[in-house]
């Protein structure tokens, strides 16, 4: 059992409630900072709602849900956080001997469609074929993209990965990664030889130019002179993958680096993964969210428009 806290009245918008509750939580500061961004705001709307924290009940936090929604206009995913934050809260308060009032109160629904489209198997065939492999930039960015396309990882996953988070579980290759929202490197992908190849060949010819790897060392580095060596960031990934797509003639915002974690996902499913071994893969907290590509994948395939065309000849 937690430590008794007095959570009266407002008592959550003390530093000293809100610190202990963050300290609980085993997130990333990036998530810490989201909820303790979206507990304020819900703090704001108990406050300008007239309601006591002691008084709360099921239908104010749903009635909170419906002020995101229809009165500050946010976005499904920034919704969903900050009820995640609600429900963080109150699940510490519950230790603490206080109605876990939040329990069941869910996010908004996301959308069924994606802001990014994904790459056709040509089109991802096309890009990786047609860069230079000749110089060392050109074999870091096969490397990169192919392994992003080949295992759906975000930018800020491939920026942060290290050398030394190449290893084998088991008798298989994996690639440890910081997932999104997480403190650390807890989770791998599975690296097949048609992604670890090309990686090999690249981390051969950077140490023969520039010596030896350390672990700690990024796993794909920068090689402008100027910061020669230095972990890519995330504008950078994303600068090579739009310039790998527009090299075949896809210039548009609907596709950037995050597409080849679109395509991915899309081409696992394709290739016969089930859904729960693509959510293992992605990473997905939720399964209703790699259910969203199973969804448009057989809306594509199944078509009743095909069914149309074929009665009207």
């Amino acid at each position: 059992m937690a430590e008794q806290v007095d959570i009266s009245p407002f008592a959550p918008l003390d530093e000293e409630v809100v610190g202990r509750w963050m300290d609980s939580l085993h997130l990333s500061s990036g998530t810490k900072a989201t909820y303790r961004r979206g507990f304020k705001v819900f703090c704001a709307f108990v406050r300008d709602t007239s309601l006591d924290f002691d008084e709360l009940s099921k239908d104010d936090v749903e009635s909170f849900r419906e002020y995101l929604i229809a009165e500050r206009h946010l976005r499904p995913t920034t919704v969903s956080n900050y009820l995640g934050a609600v429900r963080s809260f109150f699940a510490y308060a519950e230790d603490c001997g206080i109605e876990n009032v939040a329990r069941g109160v869910r996010g908004e629904r996301l959308s069924r469609d994606f802001k990014k489209d994904t790459l056709t198997a040509d089109q991802a065939k096309r890009m990786l074929a047609a860069i230079d492999r000749e110089t060392e930039g050109g074999m870091r960015d096969y490397a990169m993209l192919n392994l992003m396309l080949r295992t759906g990882l975000r930018d800020i996953e491939v920026a942060r990965a290290d050398a030394g988070d190449i290893r084998t579980r088991g008798s298989v290759d994996v690639l440890y990664v910081q997932g999104k929202g997480r403190p650390g490197k807890d989770a791998f992908v599975v690296l097949t030889q048609g992604a670890l190849g090309p990686i090999r060949e690249y981390l051969d010819a950077r140490s023969k130019s520039h010596g030896r790897i350390d672990d700690g060392a990024p796993l794909f580095a920068s090689i402008a002179n100027r910061n020669a060596g230095a972990r890519l960031t995330t504008r950078s990934i994303s600068r090579i993958a739009k310039g790998a797509m527009r090299a075949i003639g896809i210039d548009d915002e609907r596709h950037t680096a995050h597409s080849l974690r679109h395509t991915a996902i899309t081409f696992s499913l394709l290739g016969g993964a089930s859904e729960r071994d693509a959510q293992q893969m992605a990473r997905h907290a939720d399964i209703s969210t790699t259910m969203i590509y199973s969804h448009n994948i057989e809306r594509i395939k199944n078509a009743a428009e095909n069914k149309i065309d074929a009665v009207l000849g």
